[in-house]
């Protein structure tokens, strides 16, 4: 288990960074200047609608601290690749869905461990674990922001390289991810069994909440179908092998996977239950709506 927590645990995040820079190319940061506000919305929805809304369903559900914090820090979390790809999927805008993706993540850096401090105070008191931002702030530089910055530049000066192995780096970040996601619900067995009907509702109404506030904002702010539908889907999907990481970074790893973790985890099958039928009735509307 440790071994899995210390190395299988950063590496898969690593890798589905890894992969998702080489995904990108340097044009889809830029193409964030000329479509400033489909970006603005898009932004808007997960640094701050996504948080609040998370705040909000804890509440509701009058979460126990440590399951609470698990939920804000999933919160926090961007999409990752899967968003891109379910955005695709969708037939929603994609390359709206790379350039959110791309600049959410490096924001990452400074947002998550701020707020990741701030949710553990707020929630768990005086039997909060010491959080250091600084702390974060590097690990997650380490395994989210230099990976996807190497991804960006093989991308960039070695294209055919990038190539071929990205359909190969996205199959073991695959496997990795379930092997973490099962491991932290095996580690956490009996607090996933007491909480199940609590958890799991709770982070359904979330991801369906998510996913309407996304297209009800997108909508409003009278952006096209294709770039609603992917406000929608990155404001709803998130990177549940972040928040895994996270929990394992805000507690240490010598007890096993944290019950912070539990959330994401849970989240990490939940997420494709609402997703998939969503995903389902946007393609359906594709041609009826402009």
């Amino acid at each position: 288990m440790d071994l899995l927590i210390n190395v299988g645990l950063p590496l898969s995040l690593a890798i589905i960074m890894l992969s998702l820079g080489i995904g990108l190319h340097v044009a889809d940061f830029h193409r964030v200047l000329s479509r400033r506000n489909p970006f603005a919305i898009g932004a808007l929805c997960q640094i701050v609608l996504l948080p609040v809304t998370a705040f909000i369903t804890v509440k509701l559900f009058a979460l126990p601290p440590e399951i609470a914090v698990g939920f804000m820090l999933l919160s926090f979390c961007p999409g990752g690749v899967t968003s891109n790809i379910l955005s695709k999927l969708a037939r929603g805008d994609v390359a709206l869905s790379v350039s959110l993706t791309a600049v959410i993540s490096l924001l990452s850096l400074i947002t998550v461990p701020v707020l990741a401090a701030w949710s553990i105070t707020h929630f768990m008191g005086e039997d909060a674990p010491e959080v250091s931002i600084t702390g974060l702030a590097i690990a997650m530089f380490l395994i989210t922001t230099l990976p996807v910055a190497i991804g960006v530049s093989l991308r960039h000066f070695a294209p055919g390289f990038a190539q071929r192995v990205d359909a190969p780096l996205s199959k073991i970040a695959t496997v990795l991810f379930v092997l973490i996601v099962l491991a932290a619900l095996a580690g956490n067995w009996q607090l996933f069994v007491d909480n199940l009907g609590v958890l799991g509702a709770g982070l359904i109404t979330l991801n369906i909440a998510l996913l309407a506030i996304g297209l009800g904002m997108a909508r409003a702010a009278k952006l096209s179908w294709n770039e609603s539908k992917t406000i929608s889907i990155e404001t709803g999907i998130q990177n549940s092998t972040l928040g895994i990481t996270l929990a394992a970074l805000i507690t240490g790893t010598d007890s096993g996977f944290s019950p912070l973790a539990l959330p994401s985890a849970v989240y990490g099958i939940t997420m494709y239950v609402v997703a998939l039928p969503f995903i389902a009735w946007l393609r359906s509307r594709g041609k009826d709506v402009k």
